[in-house]
Parts: structure tokens; sequence; C-alpha cells
């Protein structure tokens, strides 16, 4: 009697432990098991050149979504942006992509603009402001110092 209630504690251990160990892996990976209530909005970039899916959206230095799709459009970025609930986006705001310090991850900074009017789920940010290529950069000032 004694060694069936040992191997039981023992297996409800077991199971307790991978529980916990298949809840830290999902929380980690950021992965959802289940239907969110976020929303999808939607903006069309030149050029992401480093902003890849599950990148952060922000408002003012706070998380409030992340980039859940990306896809060509007309030789055009489309990217889907999946959008906390409660959080409301006007219609004359502006997504640009920043980098987080100097050669950190790129993620999408929403400036927010002054219109009473929101964008409704699946709606698109028209006003949009792709990313700076450094590299683009750098050598068109070595070519125009090449030159003179």
């Amino acid at each position: 009697m004694n060694r069936i209630s040992i191997e039981t504690a023992v297996g409800i251990f077991i199971i307790i432990g991978l529980l916990c160990l298949a809840y830290i892996s999902l929380k980690l990976g950021d992965i959802q098991i289940f239907a969110s209530n976020h929303y999808i909005l939607k903006a069309r970039f030149n050029n992401i050149s480093g902003l890849k899916e599950g990148s952060e959206v922000e408002i003012a230095g706070v998380q409030v979504g992340k980039v859940s799709k990306i896809i060509l459009d007309n030789d055009q970025a489309v990217v889907e942006l999946l959008i906390n609930p409660g959080v409301k986006i006007q219609e004359d705001s502006i997504a640009s992509i920043r980098t987080q310090g100097i050669i950190g991850d790129k993620y999408i900074k929403i400036s927010p603009g002054g219109s009473e009017e929101y964008i409704k789920p699946n709606g698109f940010l028209t006003e949009t402001e792709s990313t700076v290529d450094i590299e683009e950069l750098i050598s068109k000032y070595i070519f125009e110092k090449k030159k003179e």
C-alpha cells in the first residue's frame, strides 16, 4: 500500500512539472493557443529592412502590439499589426520603423495624430515612414566623395 502512494505522488509531481514547463515555454515563446481579442491594422512601407514578425509596436514608448505578418504587395511591404484591445489609433497617426539603440532590433513607432476619427479594425495606417538604410547612406557619401 505504501509503494502505491509513493508512485502516485511521484507521478503527480512529474505531471505538474511537465505542465509548468509547457506553460513557461509558451510564455517565453510568446505563443497564444487561444484566440485573442487583439485587432489588426495594416501599414504599407517602401522599405522595412530588418523588421521581423513579432517585432514590437509602440506608442510613446509603451508596447501596444506586435507585428503579426509581413507580405509583399506591388513592390511594397504590407505589415499587419496586432494591436491590444482598448488602444485606439487616430486616422492621421504616423507609423515609422525605428531601431532600438544603435544596432538593436527594429520596431514600429506610432506617433498619434490629432484626428477625432479612429482607424477601424483591418484598416490602414496611411501615413508611414520607412526605415533608414544606413548602408545606402554610407555608399552615397563615399561615391560622392570620390567624384570630387
